[in-house]
């Protein structure tokens, strides 16, 4: 992981994969291939485990077996014809495109055989003479020396194993980290009775929510708002002690990372951690816990476990293993309240739930909503159910029959093909949060019209496009419930304009603390200078995103702002000066795409005659300024004035030309700084970060990461 984070950047493509036991190495590949595709916004993808949300194309035995336990047989189920061989060429076709003329790195962790290798090796480029390199790691000997086939390439590296006294070190560490003990342990074999003593430690209500996590695949990285809403439609957490049920949740959620039950993986932009991973240790003690109380039942994973109790409650499907279908023929499945998959839908057919009692149920990133194999409509037949996401799948539409699901707290389709919701949304009562849309391919959600005074305990509005013929604007204003709402496109409008800021302004009376506004024209954003600024003192997160040409007056009186995202087209001298009024503030990203209007490069130039060819961050205020990040296609020359930013811990930089950063060694907080520059730089730009790495050395961490187009 250190060679792969050090020396990664300097290699065009990369991508990190978790195989474990039982990973299906077509899973593996796929996830290889989504993390070396190059974006749209030229963004280098994150690696994720190989339980990643793919497309595997092959039928599903496990599935099967427990959908048989469940359901009628359904008839006329279309048999494989070879699709399974087409797909296989496809992807190894993908693949050889994105890597056979570039230098990539890839790190496959975690190979359990041989096999297993010989299955994943296949898809890779016969030769690669740009320096490219693959790391494997493995436990055995056996599968190391069948990944160096090639003796005069390929190269084994023992591990060098901790010494006595550096373990002892290492768990007296992990235990007074867990709870503060000072208690000391000699050897390894140890550490799960300190796992267990961290485990026992834990309150009640912690306990079931840790347990939880057994759900999800070895090695996943899992969103945190995704682990508490689950835990909320489980009903493990609820108001307490004047605390909203999703503060309370939020609240057992930082605890369990106290507690080094699971650790922070990734950082929102307000400092909040967004993702989280459990150690694997840590994860088999969970899972065979949860399993000796019959809490959860997995299936696929690399350690399954019998349950002491053949009736099911809570079942999860982390890989497609033909040996697995076996282990669920004695399982009785008519109580299971929440079922989460982690591949596959081919051939899974939803009429089994009909007549079920499942609560929660989590598709995310599954494919195989085909016509003939996976019907949506049936999934509303699961009368009870509260959380249901079918994210990055590749569904299309939502059918009307939605309205049955009258208990329905969270509905998540971002990243998927739906593009309007029907009419019966609005039959909803308990929906809590509504997700669609995918803001960075610029796709939205349509409301439909029937929505005026429904769902009024509506928190979470995220993705919706403002048009005529759909919600009017003027009827936000009756979502008084409202925490955030996310408008990722506005049509042009007098009205709309009028009644939508009418609607904001009345909802940030109310609960509204979170507002995202995407406007490509800027002929809303011109409309925002006549809001009282009364109506908007409690917001804590602002995102204006589009062509943003001038700040609202009104922005320094945002005092409880703790984040905000502008429009690198507001990217100027003048408007830091405003910025820097706001007490609370914690991160400030300007940003702009690519794709985005070709007029847009003209406003960055203006805006950079206008300030002399340098954008200057001036000194004073910026009193809880910890991020800044700029990700624009030119940055002018970016100069820290002195006492600039007195608490800045972390700048991260998005750039295909730099034309000069200047102060930012005089720092005094700063701790990172990251960068992100075009593979394909200029020499002054090169010269530039050159001059930049001397002046850092010794005083902060500076990391650079190239992409290419």
């Amino acid at each position: 992981m250190d060679l792969y984070t050090k020396y990664g950047p300097e290699f065009q493509r990369r991508a990190m994969v978790t195989v474990s036991q039982n990973s299906d190495p077509e899973a593996v590949v796929r996830n290889i291939l989504n993390q070396v595709k190059p974006l749209s916004n030229n963004a280098e993808r994150r690696g994720e485990d190989s339980s990643g949300a793919v497309s595997l194309g092959k039928k599903n035995p496990v599935i099967a077996t427990i959908l048989s336990r469940i359901r009628l047989p359904f008839p006329n189920q279309k048999q494989d014809n070879g699709g399974g061989r087409d797909k296989h060429e496809q992807i190894k076709k993908e693949l050889k495109n994105c890597l056979a003329d570039t230098r990539y790195l890839l790190l496959i962790d975690d190979v359990w055989s041989s096999s297993t290798w010989q299955s994943i090796w296949k898809y890779f480029p016969e030769e690669n003479k740009k320096g490219s390199r693959i790391i494997v790691t493995t436990r055995f000997q056996a599968v190391a020396t069948t990944c160096s086939a090639h003796k005069d390439q390929d190269h084994i590296h023992l591990v060098d194993v901790l010494s006595g006294e550096e373990a002892n070190s290492l768990f007296i560490k992990t235990l007074s980290e867990c709870r503060g003990n000072s208690a000391r342990q000699s050897n390894q074999k140890e550490f799960m009775r300190i796992i267990n003593y961290c485990y026992n430690d834990l309150p009640s209500d912690l306990k079931t929510c840790c347990l939880y996590l057994s759900i999800f695949p070895k090695g996943r990285e899992v969103s945190r708002k995704r682990l508490i809403r689950r835990w909320i439609a489980e009903g493990f957490v609820s108001e307490k002690q004047g605390l909203s049920v999703e503060d309370v949740a939020d609240t057992c959620f930082k605890q369990l990372i106290e507690r080094k039950m699971m650790r922070p993986v990734e950082h929102n932009s307000n400092g909040s951690v967004k993702s989280c991973r459990v150690h694997d240790m840590v994860l088999e003690y969970i899972i065979s816990k949860a399993a000796e109380e019959n809490f959860i039942t997995v299936v696929g994973s690399h350690w399954s476990m019998s349950t002491s109790s053949k009736k099911v409650r809570r079942l999860t499907i982390h890989g497609s293993d033909p040996k697995r279908a076996k282990n669920v023929d004695s399982m009785n499945l008519s109580h299971v309240r929440s079922l989460t998959v982690f591949e596959n839908l081919d051939k899974l057919h939803f009429k089994s739930f009909k007549t079920g009692i499942v609560q929660v149920l989590d598709l995310e990133g599954c494919k195989g909503f085909r016509e003939s194999d996976a019907n949506v409509s049936d999934i509303c037949e699961m009368i009870l159910l509260k959380y249901l996401s079918l994210r990055k799948t590749d569904i299309k539409n939502l059918p009307n029959n939605i309205s049955k699901l009258k208990y329905l707290e969270t509905l998540d389709v971002r990243e998927t093909e739906v593009k309007q919701l029907p009419t019966t949304v609005g039959q909803l009562e308990r929906i809590t949060n509504i997700l669609g849309g995918d803001k960075r391919r610029q796709r939205t959600l349509k409301l439909p019209k029937e929505l005026k005074g429904t769902m009024k305990s509506l928190r979470i509005l995220s993705g919706v496009e403002i048009v005529e013929g759909s919600t009017a604007a003027s009827d936000f204003s009756y979502f008084t419930t409202l925490r955030k709402l996310a408008i990722y496109r506005i049509h042009h409008n007098e009205d709309i304009f009028k009644n939508l800021l009418s609607s904001i302004q009345y909802l940030s009376g109310y609960s509204l603390q979170t507002l995202l506004i995407v406007d490509e024209s800027s002929e809303f954003f011109k409309t925002l200078e006549s809001m009282s600024p009364s109506h908007l003192t409690d917001l804590r997160a602002l995102e204006l995103s589009g062509k943003l040409l001038y700040l609202p007056k009104w922005l320094d009186t945002l005092q409880h702002l703790v984040k905000l995202t502008l429009s690198a087209t507001a990217l100027c001298t003048d408007n830091f000066l405003v910025i820097r009024k706001l007490n609370s503030l914690f991160s400030l990203t300007f940003s702009i795409s690519e794709k985005q209007d070709p007029a847009l490069a003209a406003i960055l130039e203006k805006n950079k005659s206008a300030s002399r060819g340098e954008i200057v961050v001036p000194a004073g205020g910026f009193s809880k300024l910890k991020l800044l990040r700029i990700f624009v296609p030119l940055l002018p020359s970016l100069t820290f004035s002195k006492n600039a930013t007195p608490h800045l811990e972390r700048i991260e930089l998005r750039f295909k030309k730099l034309e000069g950063f200047h102060g930012v060694d005089e720092l005094g907080k700063l701790q990172d700084v990251v960068l992100t520059v075009d593979g394909h730089a200029s020499e002054r730009t090169n010269s530039i970060l050159d001059g930049l790495k001397q002046r850092l050395e010794g005083k902060c961490n500076l990391i650079v990461n190239k992409y290419h187009d």
